[in-house]
């Protein structure tokens, strides 16, 4: 008799991953040493509109410095890593190892994202998600040097309106989303923007 290796009984299937995400759900782990996942579709989900949008003076002025140097999807490993060092605001993580594997593979093909500052060739600041239509789901970012990753959130912005995309969801808010206009809308009328968005080609 065998036994299955735990690692591998967690593993989520990219094709299920997608489909997950078309219907307003997505997975989170209770911590990263836990191998288990389960699956989220919150009451009321956090999306921040393009028009409530919101950036400080003092942000403004960070980005026309170009204190850090901006790229898309360059190294999805140092990203997630980050996000899931639990450093900074969360001393605690949700991102195990069969999510990181899983977001892994999207990015493979060429469904999950990344924005990421730079800065004298270090990776400082980042976020990734995943784009489906002109749906961009946001799941996590961090910060290793002041205001990093609220730069990356200027930039994804930019660069989502720019390529026609129409809704940003931040799955939950939080009060650092909330100061840039992110706001909760309850699910029903969520799934109604999903539909919209999904039915909207947009290429990231």
């Amino acid at each position: 008799m065998t036994g299955k290796n735990p690692q591998e009984a967690f593993r989520i299937d990219p094709e299920l991953l997608l489909r997950a995400y078309a219907t307003g759900v997505f997975p989170m782990a209770e911590e990263a040493d836990n191998p288990e996942i389960f699956w989220v579709r919150p009451e009321k989900r956090g999306v921040l509109p393009f028009e409530n949008f919101h950036v400080s003076r003092s942000l403004r002025k960070t980005v026309r410095q170009g204190r850090f140097d901006i790229r898309y999807d360059t190294d999805f490993g140092g990203v997630i890593a980050g996000c899931a060092s639990g450093s900074g605001e969360r001393a605690r993580t949700w991102i195990n190892r069969p999510i990181r594997e899983a977001y892994g593979r999207l990015f493979d093909l060429g469904y999950c994202h990344t924005v990421e500052a730079w800065r004298d060739g270090n990776l400082v600041g980042g976020l990734y998600g995943i784009a489906l239509g002109s749906a961009f789901f946001g799941e996590s970012m961090f910060s290793r040097e002041r205001d990093a990753s609220k730069v990356c959130l200027v930039h994804l912005v930019s660069h989502l309106i720019e390529k026609n995309f129409t809704l940003l969801d931040t799955q939950f808010t939080t009060n650092h989303l909330e100061t840039f206009g992110a706001v909760e809308v309850p699910r029903r009328q969520y799934q109604k923007m999903l539909e919209n968005a999904l039915a909207q080609p947009a290429e990231f």
